[in-house]
């Protein structure tokens, strides 16, 4: 039974992709669950005939008290007992199985599929987003408000049938109830009923935005704890522990002050609530036993009125508390949605098709980009790199070159200008296409929280594991993954690396990268700094490998180590943005340029960049 309340969502059904997902809240939610609109429904029935259920049940109580009074004991079996016996099957039989039916469609259907419905495409949607998109914004923030979001939606629709769409029938049954009996019992209701509705039209949307500010309060404190914790090295290095800890206390102070202001005002709901859930007692329970004086009703009457506004009296400060939950996790969801519903800032073209590969020929025309600033990055730079050509690119720290590669990987659009690879405008064809035929080796090697085998089978899934371990010995790896252990007794090519690969040196994740790279074989290779991290003997013993890695293929190499490039078919020196100088080595030494004076001013092989 539980697997078919489980199973009547799949959270993980195909669904079309938008670049653009609602900004405002309704909408949102009307996306996140239009997939779950029959559980929805279905929950919708279930709870309207639990109320039902429940509003008979009090009134048949008191309609039996009324039976009783009129009939001799002996007498009671002989004149009621069918019905008796019908209704002790009814509550016996008949309401478990609609209660639990309701439960099913509440418990099993509905919230463990909307919160991983949620999760799964905020997940996806947050992992299409540009690399500029991520630089912006604290990964921990991020992660935080996808996991935060989940939970809220499925925490806002469960308060929404559980509590309020139950509560709605019950009040609604106990009015119809009262008034059938005596109109005027309804009067005492009907002012309660309104004073209620003033003080949660006066407490929720209050609750709301302090409930909003603290959550974003919250988020500030993960964003601020995380930040420490991936500098966890600077944080020592530099000796500022009570640094970070005053920084972290200035946000967690705030999100006290923030949840303090929220509790204020609960604590004057809870007040507002006692005092109007007086009044419909004594309203209710006094008008009804001042009618029965009067003979105009029942002692039947005042059991089933007074069952009714004692529920209703309890039922208060679940519904307002249900109330104050279902826009707290509004909050929380629109908080969310300023990072989860953000459209995709680099997007395929509408009629993208894949890239095909066919030389590896690459044209840079008159390309500008300044990452939205007046200065720095490229301006109108125009290159050829033939099919094959292994081209090294030098310059100074913000000189243009590590822009030039993200926009040939088209991590970023230029301003103006085109990139063609084979003849193919990269802005025209897909992007994963794209990517999937250049390989890259990075200067900040980042490895995923994984084992060793899974980071270099990540440059090709379907690599066996003699192709990862070939791949690794080429990459001068394979030894020092042999006697690698992580804390669980992992051991080799099974240890993970921990988070970004923290528990490997500089070089060994270098080398990991490389094997990565290797195994992956795209016929256009771009080199980050690829060796910087390695030391002379690892170096020398990897150019090698390098070298014939490179062979056949289009090679773009970064390097401050000139000596890592001076077997280039070309370099290309880039200064403020321009290409300023490009030729063989021998031929920009004898120019005595910009290439000159970095070769003749390094000192192991590294340019000063500090010099003019």
């Amino acid at each position: 039974m539980f697997r078919y309340f489980e199973n009547m969502v799949d959270p993980y059904e195909d669904y079309p992709d938008t670049d653009t997902p609602p900004s405002k809240l309704w909408p949102f939610l009307r996306m996140c669950l239009w997939p779950l609109r029959k559980v929805l429904l279905g929950a919708t029935v279930l709870t309207l005939i639990v109320g039902l259920i429940e509003v008979w049940m009090i009134y048949y109580a008191g309609r039996l008290i009324d039976a009783l009074a009129k009939t001799e004991p002996g007498e009671v079996w002989t004149t009621y007992g069918l019905e008796l016996a019908a209704v002790a099957l009814f509550l016996l039989v008949l309401r478990p199985l609609i209660q639990v039916i309701d439960a099913g469609f509440l418990n099993q259907a509905l919230m463990p599929n909307v919160g991983t419905l949620v999760r799964w495409r905020s997940h996806r949607h947050v992992l299409r987003q540009s690399i500029g998109w991520f630089q912006n914004d604290f990964a921990g923030r991020i992660a935080n408000r996808v996991m935060q979001t989940a939970p809220a939606t499925g925490e806002a629709a469960y308060q929404t049938f559980d509590a309020l769409v139950y509560a709605l029938i019950y009040m609604v049954g106990a009015f119809v109830l009262l008034a059938e009996t005596d109109v005027r019992l309804a009067l005492p209701l009907l002012i309660w009923f309104a004073a209620y509705v003033y003080l949660i039209y006066w407490t929720i949307p209050r609750v709301g935005k302090a409930s909003q500010a603290f959550s974003d309060a919250r988020s500030a404190i993960t964003g601020r704890i995380v930040d420490s914790y991936s500098n966890i090295q600077s944080v020592k290095l530099f000796s500022h522990s009570q640094a970070e800890e005053a920084f972290a206390k200035e946000a967690i102070e705030h999100g006290r002050k923030t949840f303090a202001a929220q509790m204020r005002l609960i604590t004057i709901m809870e007040l507002g609530l006692t005092v109007i859930n007086g009044f419909l007692v004594v309203g209710v329970v006094g008008y009804a036993i001042f009618l029965w004086q009067g003979g105009f009703t029942t002692l039947g009457t005042i059991a089933a009125a007074t069952a009714l506004v004692l529920r209703l009296s309890a039922m208060t400060g679940w519904i307002m508390w249900a109330l104050s939950s279902l826009f707290t996790n509004l909050g929380v969801i629109s908080e969310g949605m300023e990072t989860i519903a953000q459209p995709i800032d680099l997007i395929d073209d509408a009629d993208a098709k894949p890239f095909r590969f066919d030389t590896g020929r690459i044209e840079i025309d008159a390309v500008a980009h300044h990452y939205g600033r007046d200065i720095g990055g490229l301006e109108q730079v125009s290159l050829t790199i033939e099919p094959g050509e292994k081209v090294g690119l030098v310059g100074r720290s913000g000189a243009g070159k590590s822009t030039l590669v993200n926009l040939m990987l088209r991590f970023f659009d230029p301003d103006d200008g085109v990139i063609r690879v084979d003849g193919q405008d990269i802005a025209k064809v897909k992007q994963d296409s794209l990517r999937q035929q250049i390989g890259m080796v990075t200067q900040d090697t980042s490895l995923l929280h994984r084992s060793v085998l899974d980071n270099i089978r990540y440059g090709m899934p379907e690599a066996t594991e003699a192709q990862v371990i070939e791949a690794a010995k080429r990459a001068e790896a394979h030894e020092f993954i042999l006697d690698l252990e992580d804390p669980k007794g992992r051991k080799g090519y099974a240890a993970e690396v921990g988070e970004r690969g923290v528990k490997l040196s500089g070089g060994q994740r270098q080398r990991i990268a490389l094997a990565r790279v290797i195994l992956k074989d795209a016929p256009i290779l771009v080199l980050d700094e690829a060796t910087s991290a390695l030391d002379s003997e690892v170096e020398a013993a990897i150019q090698d490998t390098l070298y014939r890695v490179m062979e056949g293929k289009t090679v773009v190499a970064i390097a401050h180590r000139l000596s890592t490039i001076a077997h280039m078919d070309r370099i290309i020196v880039l200064d403020g943005g321009k290409v300023a100088e490009q030729g063989t080595h021998s031929e920009l030494l004898e120019r005595k340029g910009l290439y000159a004076g970095f070769w003749n001013r390094q000192s192991g092989g590294f340019i000063d960049v500090a010099a003019e």
